[in-house]
């Protein structure tokens, strides 16, 4: 048996019919918020006259939301009867509202030249905001060799375990995997043409000069420059670091210089780990697949990799730190507060860093190139 209370009230319902006064739109029943999505598909199936005259004597009920739904489609020179004077307060409240609202503009589709220019105009702005930012941060560097004392060591230690330590076991089975890789494409080739040796001078100019250092930024991109991104917007979103300027600490020299310092030192540590691991996948599979034995391997190694190619990669490491740095705090420091808006800005820090990084290492290859490096 059910039991639950039942609501007595009538349902609103619509009766047309005509009079000696014209067209006539009886109301009955309860017009509530409950039951407007009947009563908005009952009026929208009406076609009504310019002339109409509203009959609400049986009207048992009336609230603010069924009377916008009645007069967004009534005429405009309706005539009321039998209205209610609490009724009647509802209706005219709410009519006074309407004619207040003001018109909003008709929606025009962009074009393309004004899509292209928009988007244009946006990636202007962002990359304004790293730039200021960077001098910024760049400042901050400087006053902290001028003045050590500024550096803050436990702020710096915690980031460098979280930037450094925690990263060498991904960034070392990935830089192991794209070492293996690589060789088996270049054995590949090699084999056809007896030259399988030079597969070890690829491999090793290759993976110092370029892929260590691509792979190991892409990571780090994808690890530490989400994190301060998520972690400075959270910061911002609970108002902390209104509380750092609150107590008279600037947030750049609190939160965003130990980051940066962290990563610029770290990213060199973590490319040589990536040249090594490289070398090492390398090794794997060069004697399986190629014949090459360890020591074969090593000797040509020796007499192929100049120490300039190490060194080539290992001077980009701290310019794609100190990028993927600067745009990971800049978006954190500059989100919205809301949770949306940190998840997108943290997605936005990541497809900006590796883009960034692809970029500088374009313009990396031509500097050593007109350098003869």
């Amino acid at each position: 048996m059910n039991d639950a209370p039942r609501d007595l009230r009538p349902r609103a319902h619509i009766e047309r019919a005509s009079d000696a006064s014209g067209d006539v739109l009886r109301l009955t029943g309860a017009w509530r918020l409950a039951g407007l999505e009947p009563i908005d598909a009952e009026l929208r199936a009406l076609q009504l006259p310019a002339r109409l005259t509203v009959d609400a004597s049986e009207l048992a009920e009336l609230d603010s939301a069924a009377a916008l739904a009645l007069l967004s489609r009534l005429p405009p020179t309706v005539q009321w009867r039998g209205l209610a004077p609490n009724d009647a307060r509802i209706i005219e409240q709410v009519r006074s509202r309407i004619e207040g609202m003001p018109e909003l503009p008709p929606h025009r589709r962009e074009s393309l030249l004004e899509a292209i220019g928009s988007r244009a105009n946006g990636i202007a702005r962002v990359g304004h905001g790293h730039l200021a930012f960077l001098g910024a941060a760049v400042l901050g560097i400087v006053g902290i060799v001028l003045r050590p004392r500024r550096l803050r060591i436990r702020e710096l230690s915690a980031q460098f375990e979280q930037v450094c330590l925690n990263a060498i076991p991904v960034v070392s089975l990935v830089t192991l995997l794209i070492g293996v890789v690589v060789t088996y494409l270049l054995g590949l080739q090699a084999k056809q043409y007896g030259a399988n040796i030079f597969v070890v001078d690829g491999i090793g100019i290759g993976a110092t000069r370029e892929f260590a250092p691509i792979i190991v930024a892409i990571i780090v991109a994808g690890r530490s420059g989400a994190a301060f991104t998520a972690q400075l917007g959270s910061m911002r979103m609970t108002e902390e670091t209104d509380a750092i300027q609150t107590l008279g600490l600037s947030p750049l020299d609190v939160l965003v210089l130990p980051r940066v310092i962290a990563l610029m030192v770290a990213m060199p540590l973590l490319v040589f780990i990536g040249d090594v691991m490289s070398l090492a996948g390398g090794l794997l599979i060069a004697e399986p697949m190629l014949d090459i034995t360890p020591q074969t391997f090593l000797e040509r190694l020796r007499d192929a990799l100049d120490i300039s190619h190490v060194y080539v990669g290992l001077s980009k490491a701290p310019v794609f730190a100190l990028a993927i740095a600067v745009i990971g705090c800049h978006m954190g420091m500059t989100v919205e507060r809301d949770t949306r808006a940190v998840g997108m800005a943290t997605t936005s820090t990541v497809v900006q860093s590796i883009v960034s990084v692809i970029l500088l290492d374009a313009a990396f290859a031509i500097f050593y190139q007109e350098l003869g490096i």
